[in-house]
């Protein structure tokens, strides 16, 4: 019964440990992919005009 406690921890350690690295590649391509459709505005933005646009967008939908 030990045996099984203990391999349950570790999965749930391992599983808590890949959503906290994955977090920040999911708001990476977000904000990529958010910053590629803004291109295609009618108001044309530089890239650091956009990622700030929307980084802001995206933080404020949280």
């Amino acid at each position: 019964m030990k045996f099984k406690n203990y391999i349950t921890i570790i999965l749930i350690i391992l599983g808590l440990y890949l959503i906290f690295t994955f977090r920040d590649h999911n708001f990476k391509r977000a904000i990529d992919a958010c910053v590629a459709g803004s291109q295609k505005l009618e108001k044309p933005m530089t890239t650091q005009e956009a990622k700030k646009f929307c980084e802001d967008k995206i933080i404020g939908n949280k």
